[in-house]
């Protein structure tokens, strides 16, 4: 055989297979296709249909009788108002007591004027200058040795008499001994005339003096 030859029988044997496998799936396509219509056919007749009855609905229940209302109450007319003649009341009416208004007050008189305050004339010394009363052999011995100097204010008190009948110290030298000794020398030694008042009557006044010590 030619080369011609055999390829020619070649292709033959192809066409033919292709020819033989069409053939197979048509057969397949019309087995499958009829089985499934029997299936479906044999569904169809299984299924079993019946009608649905509707219910009718329950017939409604008549309404209760009404409730039997009692009859109304008589009513009756009121018995007649009987009226009585009475004399009128009287109201006794009290006087009401008003309380006694209080005395009035009574100006106590004005006090009498206070009498006149007497005139007192200050008693003078008749000795002269109370300084000059201190001697310097009046300086106390212990003021001397301590080198005690200084100023003191007396207060004296002049009697109707015009003698000194109190002293007291006013403002201190700082020295006891010079403060003593000051109201020693002018008890003994100061003389006044005495104080008058306003009637010209002597008496008592009180002068203050100062007196300075000083170391010679």
């Amino acid at each position: 055989m030619s080369y011609a030859q055999r390829k020619e029988i070649g292709s033959n044997r192809t066409v033919s297979i292709v020819i033989v496998a069409l053939v197979h799936v048509l057969l397949g396509y019309v087995i499958i296709t009829g089985l499934a219509y029997n299936v479906v056919k044999k569904s169809v007749e299984d299924l079993k249909t019946f009608d649905v009855e509707e219910e009718p609905p329950p017939p409604e229940e008549p309404p209760p009788p009404p409730d039997t209302l009692p009859p109304p109450p008589q009513v009756s007319a009121p018995p007649p108002m009987v009226r009585f003649d009475s004399p009128p009341l009287q109201i006794q009416t009290t006087p009401l007591i008003q309380p006694p208004l209080p005395p009035t007050p009574i100006a106590a008189p004005p006090a009498p004027p206070a009498p006149p305050v007497p005139k007192v004339t200050q008693p003078k010394s008749v000795s002269g200058n109370l300084q000059g009363l201190i001697r310097n052999d009046d300086y106390p011995d212990a003021a001397i040795q301590n080198e005690e100097q200084g100023s003191v204010t007396v207060s004296l008190t002049v009697g109707p008499n015009g003698r000194i009948a109190g002293c007291s110290v006013a403002s201190s030298s700082g020295s006891r001994s010079l403060d003593s000794t000051t109201c020693r020398i002018l008890t003994s030694r100061a003389r006044f005339t005495p104080a008058q008042d306003n009637t010209g009557a002597t008496t008592s006044a009180t002068v203050r003096q100062v007196i300075k010590w000083v170391l010679q």
